[in-house]
């Protein structure tokens, strides 16, 4: 584990490869698993505020599920996430463009219908972040749905950190990213 500020962030963040690649994947990472994205607190409030902004860009199953059961919801484990098609299938916020998956809210902001970009766990993935009462744990989430994305970071030679500048610079702050830097050409 590094140690940066109020974080420890696991050495696979740091060592394994990994960039997206929509053209293989689609987006899968939106469609499967067995919850919606992970929501911080704070946000439950931003999706409420922004839903009638962004509910004309949603598929009718993304507004039946968010009408149903709100813009954010408790799922199994009592953790706060987003709202799923038929309860655990999509996330309610997809859409789909020749068939790739894309995050409404995400092409709301680049559009400048709202000012939030999508929800921090999006953002972040694959780093998966367990919070503490007095500090972080950035932990790296291999999933098999995204091989292609570990070949291709491989094929770049993209760690995961660098891969997920911005979305940690928008979580943690430039000082904080910049000692990260400093603190793996520090341990190289």
């Amino acid at each position: 584990m590094i140690e940066v500020q109020n974080t420890l962030i696991h050495e696979d963040v740091i060592r394994e490869n990994f960039v997206c690649n929509l053209n293989k994947c689609k987006g899968i990472c939106c469609v499967e698993g067995d919850a919606g994205a992970p929501l911080e607190v704070a946000e439950t409030a931003i999706l409420a505020e922004i839903y009638p902004k962004i509910k004309h860009m949603l598929a009718p199953k993304g507004i039946a599920a968010i009408e149903a059961y709100g813009t954010s919801v408790v799922d199994a484990d009592g953790d706060l996430t987003t709202p799923c098609v038929d309860g655990n299938k999509e996330c309610a916020y997809v859409t789909f463009e020749n068939g790739i998956t894309k995050c409404a809210i995400e092409k709301a902001h680049e559009q400048g219908i709202v000012d939030w970009q999508k929800p921090i766990s999006c953002h972040l993935y694959p780093i998966r972040i367990t919070q503490y009462p007095e500090f972080d744990v950035l932990n790296y989430d291999r999933w098999h749905i995204c091989s292609d994305a570990c070949a291709f970071g491989r094929e770049l030679k993209v760690p995961v950190y660098t891969f997920l500048k911005g979305p940690l610079i928008r979580k943690y702050g430039a000082d904080w990213y910049e000692e990260l830097e400093n603190s793996v050409s520090s341990n190289l």
